[in-house]
């Protein structure tokens, strides 16, 4: 830590920016592994005593914000992948610390290229949730700032705090190097705090979270104090497999193929206990991607049946049965209509 507030304090040159402090008061969740003591029940805080608010996560494509969306939660909502715009909807994560409430929105990456409906439904999403929110957390890669960052920067509306998160930091190999970038930062934006860090690192997590408590009104929890997500199960299954599919096709497949569930069924089952039937349409927009997915014998559907298959057992505490099919549809993503009725905004 003494390493990085130095770091900081180098980048400060007069502006509004406030620092975080240099330590953060360390609760259970961020103890090590040690011997622990024996808890005291958990407390329960009144109405008057809570702080509630919500925390946009924003910035260009690809640029981690789903992995730090999952870390502060502290469980996978949001699916990752390495290929760009994999987050196409508003997805909230929820995490109850103490006194606070955080109710994180994960947002699509800003879309500066392809004027499609599907980019324009994902661009309003963007715009709609830095709208609306207490604390904006701007996500950018340490050291680098592009022409899509500073599209994302010139959305934001004055009055609202914005956090600078320079995430990937590990990924800088002379951390001396970063405090010209964090003066230049600066100067393109009254950021309240900057906040370099790598959301893969729990001790950073640990950090933001007490540096965005601060920020949020003193009001009642908006969602109970066990709750981590506003989205359905049926949603986080077809998020599901939509990861395994990019996940297992790359950068072959176009980014506009997308997943339909049309089937979510709970069936009784005494040997199991919760018995799941999913069936699930992997929509694409030429036979020639349809090939792509399915693979040689099947076997690459089959791939990323298995996984999202194993993947929704963990998550939705069930056994579950799940059906993959494949179906062209030409031009979906420039269809505002059909872009509508495939879940999108």
């Amino acid at each position: 830590m003494a390493e990085l507030n130095a770091m900081l304090l180098a980048a400060k040159s007069g502006g509004a920016a406030r620092l975080p402090d240099a330590a953060v008061a360390e609760t259970p969740e961020s103890q090590g592994d040690g011997e622990s003591a024996p808890q005291a029940p958990a407390r329960i805080y009144a109405p008057e005593e809570q702080r509630c608010g919500l925390i946009a996560i924003v910035g260009k494509p690809n640029v981690g914000k789903s992995t730090l969306m999952n870390a502060l939660v502290g469980q996978k909502i949001s699916i990752t992948s390495r290929k760009a715009q994999t987050t196409r909807h508003r997805i909230t994560g929820i995490r109850t610390r103490e006194e606070t409430q955080f109710v994180f929105v994960d947002t699509p990456g800003f879309q500066t290229k392809h004027s499609t409906a599907l980019n324009k439904s994902l661009n309003k999403t963007v715009m709609g949730a830095i709208g609306d929110v207490d604390l904006i957390l701007f996500v950018v890669e340490a050291g680098s700032f592009t022409l899509g960052d500073a599209k994302v920067l010139s959305l934001f509306k004055p009055g609202i705090p914005t956090l600078l998160i320079a995430n990937k930091l590990d990924r800088i190999h002379r951390r001396g190097d970063i405090a010209p970038w964090l003066r230049d930062m600066q100067e393109r934006h009254p950021f309240t705090e900057f906040v370099p860090m790598s959301a893969k690192k729990r001790d950073d997590i640990q950090r933001l979270l007490g540096i965005c408590a601060p920020y949020l009104p003193q009001q009642p929890w908006f969602y109970g104090a066990d709750e981590l997500t506003d989205r359905s199960e049926k949603f986080l299954a077809s998020e599901t497999v939509r990861e395994k599919l990019f996940r297992f096709t790359g950068d072959e497949l176009p980014y506009t193929s997308t997943v339909v569930i049309d089937k979510f069924d709970e069936e009784p089952s005494p040997k199991f206990g919760r018995f799941m039937r999913i069936a699930a349409t992997i929509v694409v927009e030429r036979d020639g991607h349809k090939a792509m997915v399915i693979g040689a014998g099947g076997e690459r559907l089959k791939m990323i049946s298995t996984e999202a298959r194993q993947e929704l057992e963990k998550l939705l505490n069930a056994k579950v049965f799940l059906e993959v099919w494949v179906k062209v549809r030409s031009g979906w993503a420039d269809d505002a209509a059909r872009v509508k009725s495939f879940g999108y905004e």
